[in-house]
């Protein structure tokens, strides 16, 4: 039995926000699951962190209130989360006092989802994620499916679905073939179940095309191992969603920014056949020469 844990990164809108869209799954089998759970809470809590959720996007983002601070580095922990709520709560004072609705919310929010990793500094960060991204890229057990598409280069009407249903389809597909391909000798069937981040939008798309797929299959092929619709859950709550997160936010920077990094790390974990990548795929135009669209093609 094996566990594909599922979360998205970009906007599945076009044109959106970002070029991208990805889906990223990570599949692990159900006796790795609890160490590999407990492999990333131990990194979390070197960095305090430990009961925390790992939101890759926000632990990278700058913070700017921590330039304000002299000596911030020098200052412990709990120093640090101190000088930065001050910062923090001096300027939506201001903001609030100079009538800036629109902004002050904005700012807000952005407090509330970086305020667990305040006491770290921006390398701090960037060390925790690289940490966490050699530990994946260690986990022979594990594999990456992903499908990273270029919106510039997907037609809806040509596909006859949207971004995320197609995304969602190549991972179901790559994953069954994966579960297929992995069978124990003497005909004894491997099984997965998909478990995904929720939300309440997505949970009734990809439940009832996971109930049309045990019916008549995908494009690509009938469905047999993958049992159930997804299990979905709160990702705050979940360490391997948080791993699928990580694996996503990973690779669209790198199909949109060529941030190699994370990518290079990640991708050593991608579902591969006879030395060809085939878990992972970038949608796009087909003189893309990126390292995903070279290791998918056969030689």
């Amino acid at each position: 039995m094996y566990l594909c844990y599922i979360d998205e990164s970009g906007t599945s809108d076009v044109p959106g926000n970002t070029s991208h869209f990805v889906l990223a799954g990570v599949s692990v089998p159900i006796w790795r699951w609890r160490a590999a759970d407990q492999e990333i809470s131990h990194i979390l809590g070197r960095y305090g962190l430990r009961n925390e959720e790992l939101h890759t996007a926000w632990l990278l983002r700058p913070y700017l209130e921590q330039r304000r601070i002299a000596d911030f580095q020098q200052l412990s922990y709990v120093a640090r989360r101190s000088a930065v709520e001050r910062e923090r709560n001096a300027h939506l004072l201001r903001l609030q006092q100079t009538n800036q609705r629109k902004t002050y919310r904005q700012i807000k929010k952005n407090c509330a989802h970086t305020h667990p990793y305040i006491h770290l500094t921006h390398q701090e960060r960037k060390s925790l994620v690289g940490d966490v991204a050699d530990c994946i890229s260690n986990w022979g057990f594990a594999r990456l499916f992903a499908e990273c598409i270029d919106k510039i280069h997907f037609d809806s009407n040509r596909a006859g679905r949207t971004v995320d249903e197609q995304a969602f389809e190549q991972i179901v597909s790559r994953f069954e073939q994966y579960l297929a391909n992995t069978d124990e000798t003497g005909g004894q069937r491997n099984y997965g179940l998909l478990v995904h981040d929720n939300n309440e939008t997505i949970a009734r798309k990809h439940t009832e095309f996971m109930r049309q797929f045990h019916r008549q299959g995908t494009l690509w092929t009938r469905i047999e191992r993958i049992i159930e619709t997804p299990l979905f859950v709160d990702s705050s709550l979940t360490r391997m969603v948080q791993v699928a997160d990580l694996c996503g936010y990973a690779l669209r920077r790198y199909v949109e920014n060529g941030e190699a990094d994370l990518f290079r790390r990640i991708f050593a974990r991608a579902d591969r056949s006879r030395n060809v990548v085939v878990g992972v795929r970038h949608f796009t135009n087909l003189s893309c020469t990126c390292e995903i669209c070279r290791a998918h093609r056969v030689s």
